[in-house]
């Protein structure tokens, strides 16, 4: 079993490069199900979950090259397969996105139902809703969800909630329907619009990503022979500014879009820190404690629910009491209970927690409950005077590119130890 020894506290200086985003990654890769051809892919992050994505597409009849460990050339022309296997789909949570991707090119999937972080109820209605409204059976049993359609119409959908994997699904599921298609209450991350103008990219008609009506109208093939760069992601980027922010360093974060990033900016103002805009850079930078603040997660382009637990670890030592109201996930809160024992003074209740600054953390043997946790506690880790050992870890790599490596460069004691298996 990996874990992560941390010693601190260290203030983290220096320069990072972000990654491409894993969240629209994990949705371009299925999305080369829909093309009749091949197609190069780069700035693509190298975690589990890109290594996992790529796995089940093989196995569906694609064939994959790895051109560099950031950049794969992918031909999807013989597709022999619409089971996506069970054991595979079942770990995370964007194997859900073959489902649009099987509907569209061959009128038929079947997925397990989708694993991930544990954050509490995470129903698929609305993505059902769509398929349905497409033309599609869908049935869910036996741990799988089963698709079907003799033919797929363009239609009007409207999403009860702006659910962002819904909103992904429907696009990939009209992309190749008769007519048009229209998403009213779209989610708008940025990630739905990587999406987007890579299957534009690749021959696709959709218009209005990135706001709240999206539409598509259907066309007969998408082709190949095309190339596509990654969005840089948002999260990693943000996860970094908070890191500066925590331990009162000063990085430069390289290779991001600061406009993505322009709630999290607010906020890290708010409470007494620096950010410098260079255009496709961010300098963040504090020198004193952080005050006090109120934090609610909302759809982009309000404070992400990812971010909620980095900002967390912030608010864990700011001067004052802040609280922070979680509007997505019902078990987002998970982590502090990790920090409490550091020394932080947390007390969460359903949707909602109060957080009574404390001056310092002291390290201590924690558990990563989900990815976006994981990042916390490794940040709680760096600030934190003496050493905490980090478990669970997986969950990060999940979701970030060699991130104890990119923190070492900034100053952090980070070292990555096999502890023996004891069962």
């Amino acid at each position: 079993m990996d874990k992560l020894v941390i010693k601190g506290p260290t203030k983290l200086k220096g320069e990072v490069t972000i990654s491409g985003a894993k969240n629209a990654a994990v949705a371009i890769l299925p999305a080369t199900l829909l093309i009749d051809g091949i197609c190069k892919i780069d700035n693509l992050p190298n975690i589990s979950d890109v290594k996992m994505s790529c796995k089940i597409l093989e196995e569906l009849g694609a064939k994959i090259t790895w051109l560099t460990e950031n950049e794969i050339e992918i031909d999807t022309r013989n597709i022999s397969c619409t089971q996506a296997p069970l054991d595979m789909t079942s770990k995370f949570r964007a194997s859900y996105y073959l489902l649009g991707s099987l509907l569209g090119r061959c009128g038929t999937a079947e997925v397990g139902l989708p694993g991930g972080c544990n954050l509490g109820a995470r129903p698929i209605d609305q993505h059902i809703k769509a398929f349905e409204a497409l033309g599609t059976k869908v049935d869910v049993s036996q741990g799988k969800i089963t698709a079907k359609a003799k033919k797929l119409v363009g239609t009007s959908i409207y999403m009860d909630i702006a659910s962002v994997g819904a909103t992904i699904n429907a696009i990939l599921a009209s992309v190749l329907a008769e007519g048009t298609t229209t998403i009213d209450n779209a989610a708008k991350e940025p990630h739905i619009v990587d999406v987007a103008n890579f299957l534009n990219t690749m021959g696709a008609d959709i218009r209005g990503a990135g706001t709240d009506v999206i539409k598509i109208n259907g066309v007969k093939s998408l082709h190949g022979n095309g190339s596509y760069s990654v969005v840089p992601d948002q999260i990693e980027a943000g996860t970094f500014m908070l890191a500066a922010v925590a331990t009162r360093g000063n990085i430069l974060i390289k290779n991001c879009i600061p406009e993505h990033l322009d709630c999290i900016t607010a906020k890290i103002l708010e409470i007494g820190g620096t950010v410098e805009d260079y255009g496709d850079s961010l300098r963040v930078s504090m020198n004193k404690r952080p005050t006090k603040a109120v934090v609610k997660t909302l759809p982009y382009p309000g404070f992400p629910t990812d971010m909620q637990p980095q900002i967390g670890v912030v608010l864990s030592m700011a001067d004052g009491i802040s609280t922070i109201h979680e509007s997505i996930w019902d078990s987002r809160f998970q982590y502090t209970f990790e920090l409490n024992r550091m020394g932080a003074k947390i007390t969460a209740q359903g949707k909602s927690a109060v957080f009574e600054g404390v001056k310092e953390l002291s390290g201590a043997p924690v558990y990563a409950t989900d990815l976006r946790a994981g990042a916390a506690l490794l940040i709680a880790g760096i600030v934190a005077s003496g050493e905490t050992h980090l478990y669970n870890i997986h969950h990060i790599d999940r979701g970030y590119e060699n991130i104890e490596e990119k923190f070492r460069r900034l100053g952090a004691n980070i070292q990555r130890v096999i502890e023996p298996d004891t069962k």
